[in-house]
This record gives structure tokens, sequence and C-alpha cells, in this order.
């Protein structure tokens, strides 16, 4: 027994024993055991009661805080002096601060926009002239896929500092053509023609209520601007379909949709 004692108590270098070096790493296998625990346990709970991006970064924080923690109060056991890696870690990190300033602004951008989600997986937006889905929204980057079917990433910070059109985040949008018909047609008339196509479209929204009016005598037409309401998900189909049926049914009451012309008169001499 004394020998296994002696054993334990061999010094491995300076002060540091055999039983300083075990308990080292029982406790990070204990550490590493318990912050899985929590993970699963906060996983299971919050499932539901959070979006997916932002419990993965909280999971993630739990996880490597209880690990953190636990490096932290047995580091010295094995001879690793705290105030000293302080000071290391004071100066490493002002040299890498200043060598990756994009790095950390992604960073802190990322945190905020999983917090404040001013954009969510499937919206569809524009970002600097970017337009598409979002297909997913990380730490450092944002990928959106455009409707060509392009992915592009942008850094966090740009979608963090950018000015974000959400084209879903309201449950309803607008969209507006201008119909011209010559001046010799009846204007009431075409907009009644209009109305009623409207009205006939069980996604075109009664509240609020469509507009159809006279919006400017052109060169070549009377322009009428004709704005609608719709539902997000079925906004761009409808938009593509009333448009067709309201050229479809104008020309067969026999009104005229002019192209651009210019009328000249040669004087005599």
């Amino acid at each position: 027994m004394a020998l296994n004692f002696s054993a334990i108590d061999h010094v491995i270098y300076g002060k540091v024993t055999v039983v300083d070096v075990l308990t080292f790493i029982v406790t990070v296998i204990l550490a590493v055991l318990i912050a899985t625990f929590a993970k699963i346990r906060l996983k299971l709970y919050l499932s539901d009661k959070l979006p997916k991006d932002v419990l993965d970064v909280l999971l993630r924080v739990v996880y490597y805080s209880i690990i953190g923690i636990a490096l932290l109060s047995v580091l010295p056991r094995i001879g690793i002096s705290l105030s000293g890696l302080f000071v290391a870690g004071g100066i490493a990190g002002l040299v890498v601060g200043f060598a990756s300033q994009s790095v950390v602004s992604n960073l802190v951008s990322g945190l905020f926009i999983m917090f404040e989600r001013p954009v969510k997986i499937g919206d569809q937006i524009e970002i600097e002239g970017i337009s598409g889905f979002v297909e997913d929204v990380q730490i450092m980057s944002t990928v959106i896929r455009t409707y060509d079917g392009v992915f592009v990433r942008i850094p966090n910070d740009k979608v963090f500092t950018s000015r974000i059109m959400n084209y879903v985040a309201n449950t309803v949008r607008r969209f507006e053509y201008t119909v011209g018909i010559s001046y010799a047609d009846d204007a009431e008339r075409a907009i009644e023609i209009i109305k009623n196509v409207i009205d006939s479209e069980p996604f075109a929204l009664k509240y609020p209520e469509p507009q159809v009016f006279v919006k400017q005598l052109s060169d070549s037409s009377v322009d009428i601007t004709v704005r609608v309401w719709a539902p997000v998900q079925v906004w761009y189909d409808l938009r593509m379909r009333l448009l067709w049926r309201i050229k479809r049914e104008i020309e067969k009451a026999g009104i005229e949709i002019p192209f651009p012309q210019r009328v000249i008169w040669f004087g005599q001499k």
C-alpha cells in the first residue's frame, strides 16, 4: 500500500504530481460529460420554444462555457498559472484582434442577426442588389440562393449594416400595373372590365381594396394604374396571371392597347 501512495505522489515536473495529472484528466472528462448532458437537456426543453439557429448558438455557448470553466479551475493543478495565461492571452488577443477585425465584426453581427432576426431561413429578401431566398444564417455569413439558383455568401457585417428588403415579412404584398388604352376608347369601360377581372380572382384581396384609376394622359395612350393586394404565398403567380387576363378581356371588348407612335405633318410649300 505504501508503494502505491509513493507512486501516486511521484513528482512528474516542477511540483506537479501524478495525483495532479489524474485530477486534471478526471475533471476534463467529467466536464465534457456534464456539458453534453446539459446540451441534450436544453435541446429537448427549448427545441419548440426557440428558432433553430438561435438554439444552436445557445447550445454551443453552454457546452463550451462548462468545459472552459472546468479547465480554468484545474489548470493550476498541472502548473499552468492563470495570471500568466491571462497576460499571454491579452497580448495574443490584441495581435489577433488587429489582424482579424473583419472576422470579429462578422461574428458579432452574426450573433445580433440571430437574436434580432431581421431575416429568417426561407425568406425572400434583397441585400445590396442581391435578391433571392435565405438558405442559411450562420455565425460568420448569410447564404442566399438567387432566383437563378446561384448560392451567394454575404458576410454578416454587410448584412447587419445594409438595408434589407424582406418581401415576405408581411403577410400581404401589393403589385401594380400600368395599362395604356387608346384615346378613342372609353376609359370608364376599361376600368370596369379590369375591376371585374380582379373581382373574379379568389386570391385578389378585398381589403386592402384594389385601386383602378386613370393616372395620366401620355403621348400615345391614356394610362390606367392597377393596384392589387395579394397573400405573399401567391403574390408572384397572381401578378403574372392577372396581367394576362386583363390584356385578353380588354382586347375582347374591342379596346385598343396602343404602342408608342408619332404623327408627322409635312407642310406644303
